[in-house]
């Protein structure tokens, strides 16, 4: 299978709007299982794409750009990683070896494009003080450019130039690395939810931890199966658990309140 010159242009089309969505539209197709949907659409692979999208989104479940931090661009590789996958037809595991190193090295990428931005920054304080409200707008969409492109860019050099590459690495790499490549697509999903874990009140709700692990270890539950039961036992929660609490709270405040009131009106009359 080869890469048309349509879909390469809708795969890098794709891989700018995602380095700009988060900036102005938030549609969230900066995520990877998002990206990664589009990809497999775009390369008549769906499900390799939401494959290959959705390892890698349980990588960053618990990462965000928390004060303008820098992180791994797994968009940017959950699309290299499903045409790869899909063009060289060695599997899911291919693929996800391949989108977790991108996305490290496109990390790169980000920090630069924050870096050229503030060009327009100055620029834009330069506006502000002369009360230029067009030039400010201006100025805002140019800033843009350089997170789009810090996307498009190596997406499509790869592209472009990844054919032959891919069929290279696929021939001549070496049993270890391939079996490295698998083992690791195995692990980083754990490694994900490790990390969400930790920022997780997992000591208060440890026994719902404990029913997902039993779901999962010992019933052979799919996570999806796993993940519709934690959103039914989390409304039995808000609904039966949370809610009552917090009327019972409303309700005693009230009852404290009229009963100082009454109180109060006793005293006076005495």
């Amino acid at each position: 299978m080869e890469l048309s010159v349509v879909q390469l242009i809708l795969l890098v089309s794709l891989a700018y709007f995602t380095g700009i969505d988060p900036l102005f539209a938030m549609l969230q197709t900066n995520k990877p299982i998002i990206a990664g949907m589009f990809a497999g659409l775009i390369m008549g692979d769906l499900k390799t794409g939401l494959l290959v999208g959705a390892t890698l989104q349980l990588m960053v479940l618990g990462v965000g750009t928390y004060g303008g931090a820098s992180i791994p661009d797994f968009a940017s590789g959950a699309i290299i990683g499903t045409v790869f996958g899909v063009l060289s037809g060695k599997g899911l595991e291919f693929a996800i070896g391949l989108s977790v190193p991108v996305g490290l090295m496109l990390v790169q990428l980000d920090v630069l494009a924050r870096f050229v931005t503030v060009f327009f920054l100055h620029r834009i304080e330069k506006h502000v003080e002369e009360d230029n409200i067009k030039a400010i707008n201006r100025e805002a969409l140019l800033s843009t450019i350089p997170f789009g492109l810090s996307r498009a860019l190596p997406v499509g050099l790869a592209l472009i130039f990844g054919d032959s590459l891919v069929k290279t690495i696929v021939d001549f790499a070496p049993d270890w690395l391939m079996g490295g490549l698998k083992i690791a697509g195995g692990v980083l999903p754990v490694v994900g939810i490790a990390i969400l874990l930790r920022y997780l009140p997992v000591k208060k709700f440890f026994p719902f931890l404990l029913i997902g692990f039993f779901t999962a270890a010992y019933l052979k539950v799919p996570m999806m199966g796993a993940a519709i039961l934690g959103a039914a036992m989390a409304l039995i929660y808000y609904k039966v658990i949370s809610v009552p609490k917090t009327q019972q709270v409303v309700t005693t405040g009230s009852q404290v309140a009229q009963t100082n009131f009454e109180v109060g009106d006793d005293e006076d009359e005495l």
